[in-house]
């Protein structure tokens, strides 16, 4: 079975705890990258995990905002919480695993979404989202010889023409603006970061991992971005098995507005 991870900004795991059981179930990645947890630490619910066969356990997180939790069937060690733009606002863990001989470092984000005003001079959740983009530059796609790097989460940009259903449309709509857009693209390109999900795909697919609760009916307009990204170190490119996006957890029970996507890497 190849090695796997999954990506899902579930927007509060406490509240969608079953569909979470459900993912695990029917997909058992090996690693599951959750985002907008919405619990603080002490409350975090670690039995439910371990009743369904993951027992490796971190989180990051605070009282009913924000918050990420990395949760595994194999051993990981927490490396780091890191503090963006001197908040403390829970949206950074990484965590490594072992796979295929190597260590695998996996950075788990939740960018913040950056308000409705795409003008950092009067939004300061817009000015956040920058400064926070900004400082990921720091973060590398470090890799050797028995190392390698991921980096996945709720990102909060939709980088491309075709990650958006309208690319002109959202042009002056946070998440699709030029200025979030070149930014986030440059400091992927600077990290040296791969963009897994377009990888193999033609640059004028559409590709969606986020319908708004806002719809009436999310599938039949189909207005969706994706926000949500699955990145490595180049050396593990050659391993990459493709990935799935679960566009049918958009109509699971309460679901999320974000659905799972799960990466998998032929490595044991």
């Amino acid at each position: 079975m190849p090695f796997s991870i999954a990506t899902w900004n579930i927007n509060s795991v406490r509240l969608r705890m079953p569909i979470v059981e459900r993912l695990l179930d029917e997909y058992a990645p090996d690693v599951l990258c959750l985002q907008e947890t919405k619990v603080p630490d002490e409350l975090f619910p670690e039995k439910a995990f371990r009743k369904v066969g993951y027992p490796y356990i971190a989180f990051h997180g605070q009282k009913g905002y924000h918050g990420v939790a990395t949760v595994a069937r194999r051993p990981i060690e927490v490396v780091e919480k890191r503090r963006f733009c001197d908040i403390e606002d829970s949206r950074h863990l990484s965590v490594t695993v072992q796979a295929g001989g190597k260590t695998i470092l996996v950075h788990n984000f939740y960018v913040p979404a950056g308000g409705d005003e795409p003008d950092p001079e009067i939004n300061r959740k817009f000015r956040h989202k920058l400064d926070f983009v900004a400082e990921m530059n720091a973060i590398r796609a470090e890799h050797g010889e028995v190392s390698a790097s991921v980096l996945v989460g709720d990102l909060n940009i939709a980088p491309l023409e075709h990650d958006v259903w309208s690319h002109k449309q959202l042009l002056n709509v946070v998440s699709h603006t030029p200025v979030e857009t070149e930014n986030f693209e440059a400091m992927r390109r600077a990290g040296g970061w791969v963009d897994l999900m377009r990888h193999n795909v033609p640059p004028e697919q559409k590709l969606y991992t986020w319908w708004s609760y806002r719809a009436q009916d999310w599938e039949a307009s189909n207005r969706g971005r994706r926000l949500d990204h699955v990145w490595s170190s180049p050396n593990l490119v050659p391993s990459f098995a493709g990935y799935e996006i679960l566009r049918a957890a958009r109509g699971w029970d309460r679901p999320s507005d974000h659905v799972p996507v799960i990466a998998r890497f032929a490595l044991d």
